[in-house]
């Protein structure tokens, strides 16, 4: 099969502690390193609101996982992720090329600096 780019986002349950959400993140990334899936990085995003309450909730963990894999990785991840009761919602998607440079450019913090070069640059002139 054919190896390809994944990036994955789940909300976690908001009544968890900061431990037992680390354990959670902890136990999908473990997941996908059992099934031969490369880790390229892991995102948390923090304590969000939600655009509408969720097994009436109004908040929740966002994570970000982004990863390497074959095929068959996003149904077991998938699975997983509905077999635990502590995820409230997950996203999958498949990136392409134009994703990857960017998310690779965004973790090496190239985006800021050039939208502070053409601020500076528009302050100078």
């Amino acid at each position: 099969m054919e190896v390809r780019n994944y990036e994955t986002v789940f909300i976690v349950t908001p009544v968890l502690n900061e431990s037992q959400v680390q354990e959670t993140v902890e136990k999908f990334t473990q997941v996908l390193k059992e099934n031969s899936a490369a880790i390229v990085s892991t995102e948390a995003w923090g304590l969000r609101k939600l655009a509408y309450p969720i097994q009436k909730k109004s908040t929740g963990y966002y994570f970000c996982l982004s990863y390497t894999g074959e095929g068959n990785i996003v149904d077991v991840l998938e699975l997983a992720f509905r077999r635990d009761e502590r995820i409230i919602r997950f996203l999958t998607t498949v990136l392409d090329k134009h994703a990857v440079e960017y998310n690779n450019r965004r973790r090496n913090g190239e985006m800021n600096q050039q939208k502070a070069a053409k601020e500076t640059e528009a302050v100078a002139q």
